[in-house]
């Protein structure tokens, strides 16, 4: 454009340049525009104005008033991006707690054969205690993991996810721990994924249950499904009501007391030998017979190839024996009643478990109280998959 050409010229060739249907319009119409208005309205289009403007008091106006548009609808973003950021902080740590942990979970599968690497890894620990220092390495590999992935009943118990961690055995030396509040602590870590893992099937399996049921006709796949459930839950007569009794959890404080009551904290020659952690017995060939044993006993300790197999068995035993009839109902009831399913709620049900009875009761009582295990109750195990997952 050149300097010499007058400055409405300049105007309308901006407006050429950047077609302007208002300007054209106009032109088409043989309607003549003034040099304020087309100033006007090449700045309603936000094209920049030659040097000198013609109407400089409305330009400066219209830039007053699209600055501070400008200004308002940025602090509106701004303030709106901060609430969110405020409501999704909680979600955000959640993510974060998963990628730090799906990042030390596959470092130890990398590495947890490797011996030479795991010894290195507890040579660079200062802070060992010197009390444990003639524990195997089966232990500190468990006791560092713990470490490294931050897994902390304090943190869980207000309010932090479980760790998604599933051990097949236990460390064969947990008893060499001197501190008695290590060692249950460490108990404790290991039992409650798999706990919770097992509940939140169950739980999964009782949605799809009362799903089913809501349905006025339901597929082939659902009847099957359900007839496996019957068989699963030992119910002959495919009574839908017993089936909803049986379908349900055990409360975390009380599975935990019972592995610790019936393993001795995990230090049981069957709890090592055979991963069974609630002395569950058995009379066929799968067994560890007791060394107390009379002769004319001939029952042994149902053994498990791995931890997990002996939690299912165990909730099985609780869903299904007719010893613990009354333990069921009185969890249906709380259930009726939309009561939480507390461990002390419950325990006092579980009396023929033992042949002590109302002492086996109270026994698992104070341990679930002395150890503060209605804690973990509600407790909510961390989102995971395949890759976030650590199974050894």
């Amino acid at each position: 454009m050149k300097k010499d050409t007058p400055y409405r010229d300049q105007l309308l060739e901006l407006s050429k340049l950047y077609k302007i249907p208002e300007v054209t319009s106009y032109i088409r119409s043989r309607k003549n525009l003034t040099t304020s208005q087309l100033e006007l309205i090449l700045l309603k289009n936000k094209i920049p104005l030659p040097a000198h403007s013609f109407n400089r008091k409305q330009v400066a106006k219209i830039k007053f008033q699209e600055l501070v548009i400008t200004n308002i609808v940025l602090t509106l973003v701004l303030l709106g991006f901060i609430t969110s950021l405020i409501g999704i902080r909680p979600y955000i740590k959640v993510v974060t707690d998963e990628i730090k942990f799906t990042y030390v979970a596959k470092e130890y599968k990398s590495n947890f054969g490797t011996k030479n690497k795991v010894s290195k890894n507890f040579d660079n620990k200062k802070k060992q205690n010197s009390n444990d220092q003639d524990i195997s390495l089966d232990t500190k590999v468990t006791l560092n993991l713990f470490e490294d992935l931050k897994y902390d009943l304090k943190s869980i118990r207000t309010g932090a996810m479980v760790k998604p961690i599933y051990l097949s055995k236990l460390p064969k030396d947990l008893k060499k721990i001197k501190s008695t509040t290590t060692k249950k602590n460490t108990f404790i870590k290991i039992v409650m994924p798999l706990i919770i893992d097992e509940n939140n099937k169950i739980l999964e399996n009782r949605k799809k249950l009362f799903k089913i049921l809501a349905k006025p006709n339901n597929s082939r796949g659902e009847k099957v499904w359900l007839k496996r459930r019957f068989e699963n839950y030992g119910i002959k007569n495919e009574d839908i009501t017993e089936l909803k009794i049986r379908m349900d959890i055990v409360p975390v404080s009380i599975a935990i007391a019972q592995a610790a009551k019936e393993s001795g904290w995990g230090t049981s020659r069957f709890a090592l030998e055979g991963n069974a952690m609630f002395g569950q017995w058995t009379w066929g060939k799968k067994g560890i017979a007791p060394l107390d044993r009379e002769k004319n006993q001939a029952h042994k300790i149902l053994k498990f190839p791995i931890l997990r197999s002996s939690v299912q068995a165990y909730k099985n035993n609780l869903n299904t024996h007719k010893g613990y009839s009354e333990f069921r109902k009185k969890r249906a009831e709380l259930r009726k009643l939309n009561k939480k399913i507390s461990g002390l709620e419950l325990v006092q049900y579980l009396h023929n478990y033992a042949a002590t009875g109302s002492e086996y009761t109270k026994v698992l009582k104070k341990i679930i109280d002395q150890n503060q295990l209605t804690d973990f109750d509600n407790a909510v195990l961390m989102n995971s998959n395949q890759s976030s997952t650590l199974t050894l």
